[in-house]
């Protein structure tokens, strides 16, 4: 979606849009499309939308009237959703320009960035397999045209703009197909969309990996022909030498269950198990077009869980890079084992202040917190308390669990270090306890499972049904309010 900002109302325009709080119609509106907007009930609500015809200079254009709501509260989740609700209105229209008149309307150069934040991520869709569409299911709307907007507002959504390239990167990497995406092709993928940014890609191929001792990430890859990867992508805008920041993601390009095998129905949408590290991806490419003053590394653990027949088994026995040994009671639980390897590699390899790592790790999070909220578990209340912070400001909701020895005791093993599952009962805090073995004594760590919101069948605030680009504006806001802060 291309945006640009304009001096007046261009003279061919055929949409323009006017902003309006609720029970204000704007000043100087056409009385006729007034008492239409009124017979329509149309009352100002945020996101709320009236289009009428009216002529201007001759012409005659199609006006909408956009709601945002009561003056005061959340403004900026308000004004997100006004901006969603236009383009997701007017995307297959017909119209190619919408114009956004903020003449008279009271918000300041956040508000404008916050409008088009809405506006453009509800205008991605990823269309090219389709290759049937009508004309009037093609996506029309190309452009926005801003008119009248505030000192500051082409400033602050420079800023923007970069978050809204990475959000939708990560939904561009976890809506694609397994066969186009799988380890190779998204290490391909970032290093193209990475060029000129400043960000250095590193890259970790089997056999560096067999070399450093990462047995549990490729146990779970041994069953596929795509071989596995690791991609880091540094980061270095923050004070020389100072200890970056980690973001680590589980980046599982299919998942199949391995041997356990999943139950067929449904398992397409096992191509979104690389969420994590997609999210990782679009985070850095954020970093990296806004500028950011901080040092972050992000490490994507990359492989593909097949049930071929080198595949590992259950009861299998896998040496992790840490040293420490695991039985594989379960070949399903493949996320935690590639992230284990990956956790303890970005800790001997960048030394981090803090580490995040982002994983659809389980369907127990899914029972536990639905599609509304992925779930932090943290062993530093500090670290902790920022990314829910960030959370809050971003619509991207984390609620905390628990962690504690009680459940760690669920996952010792009788013949290894541990199992990779515990019980049914208290699956995501099993799974957070077995991640948490693999973080050094005194290193602040926070694990969020996004297994619910990564993907979602129904069209939420800021997306369509499908990828909901879940964690780059979190990891951002929080890069915004504590390291840079």
């Amino acid at each position: 979606m291309k945006i640009t900002f304009a001096a007046a109302i261009p003279a061919n325009a055929r949409l323009v849009a006017r902003l309006t709080a609720q029970n204000a119609l704007p000043e100087g509106l056409d009385p006729v499309l007034a008492e239409a907007a009124r017979a329509n009930r149309f009352a100002g609500k945020t996101a709320q939308v009236f289009e009428g015809f009216t002529r201007q200079d001759g012409q005659v254009v199609r006006l909408v009237l956009a709601g945002t709501g009561e003056p005061g509260g959340d403004q900026a989740a308000a004004l997100e959703k006004t901006g969603a609700a236009l383009t997701g209105k007017y995307l297959t229209s017909g119209e190619t320009v919408l114009v956004l008149d903020l003449a008279g309307a009271k918000i300041d150069a956040a508000g404008v960035a916050a409008l088009l934040t809405g506006a453009r991520l509800r205008a991605w869709r990823l269309d090219t397999y389709r290759t049937t569409l009508k004309d009037e299911q093609k996506r029309s709307l190309a452009e926005i045209v801003v008119v009248g907007a505030p000192d500051g507002a082409e400033a602050a959504w420079a800023v923007e703009s970069a978050v809204a390239e990475g959000v939708e990167f990560t939904r561009e990497l976890v809506t694609e197909p397994a066969n186009v995406i799988y380890p190779e092709s998204f290490v391909a993928r970032c290093r193209a969309r990475y060029e000129g940014t400043g960000l250095e890609v590193r890259v970790l191929d089997e056999g560096e990996m067999k070399a450093l001792g990462m047995g549990a990430l490729l146990g779970v890859a041994q069953g596929s022909v795509r071989p596995p990867r690791i991609l880091a992508v540094v980061w270095n805008g923050g004070a020389a030498g100072a200890a970056p920041t980690a973001f680590v993601g589980k980046g599982v390009t299919f998942d199949t269950g391995g041997i356990s095998i999943k139950p067929a129905a449904g398992m397409e949408d096992m191509k979104w198990d690389m969420g994590g590290a997609g999210a990782v991806a679009g985070t850095m490419l954020a970093l990296a077009r806004r500028k950011a003053r901080a040092n972050v590394v992000g490490v994507c653990g990359l492989v593909e869980n097949m049930p071929d027949g080198n595949a590992q088994r259950p009861g299998d026995v896998v040496t992790t890079m840490s040293g420490q040994t695991v039985e594989v009671i379960n070949t399903d639980a493949e996320g935690r084992l590639v992230l284990c390897d990956a956790l303890t590699w970005v800790q001997q390899e960048y030394k981090p202040a803090a580490i995040v790592d982002l994983a659809t790790l389980t369907g127990a999070m899914i029972v536990s917190l639905g599609h509304e909220y992925a779930g932090l578990f943290a062993n530093d209340d500090t670290l902790a308390a920022g990314l829910d912070a960030a959370g809050k400001a971003t619509g991207d909701g984390l609620w905390r669990f628990p962690l504690g020895p009680a459940y760690d005791k669920l996952i010792d093993s009788p013949i290894a270090d541990m199992k990779n599952v515990g019980p049914r009962y208290g699956g995501s805090i099993t799974a957070a306890q077995f991640l948490q073995r693999y973080i050094a004594k005194g290193t602040p760590w926070a694990h969020l499972d996004i297994a619910g919101t990564v993907w979602t069948d129904k069209p939420g605030r800021t997306w369509d049904k499908g990828a909901s680009g879940f964690g780059v504006r979190l990891l951002d806001r929080y890069v915004r309010d504590v390291l840079e802060g």
